[in-house]
């Protein structure tokens, strides 16, 4: 999903993962509001008080948020 993206939905899964072997990257599902599932790479803050069935909303120029 680009920066200038708008979407709510509803997380499904969270996950992390040493991609290219030394960065952590942390992602969650997201089951958008429009019917689709994306997965959204967050902050590691933002992912540590996530959980399965928490709402995220991203306004475009934003990073994702609780809502």
């Amino acid at each position: 999903m680009a920066n200038e993206d708008a979407w709510s939905g509803t997380v499904v899964k969270k996950s992390r993962a040493l991609l290219d072997g030394s960065n952590l990257y942390r992602r969650v599902t997201v089951e958008t509001d429009a019917g689709g599932t994306e997965k959204v790479r967050v902050e590691r803050a933002l992912w540590k008080e996530l959980n399965v069935g928490d709402r995220l909303v991203k306004k475009p120029g934003q990073l994702a948020r609780l809502a």
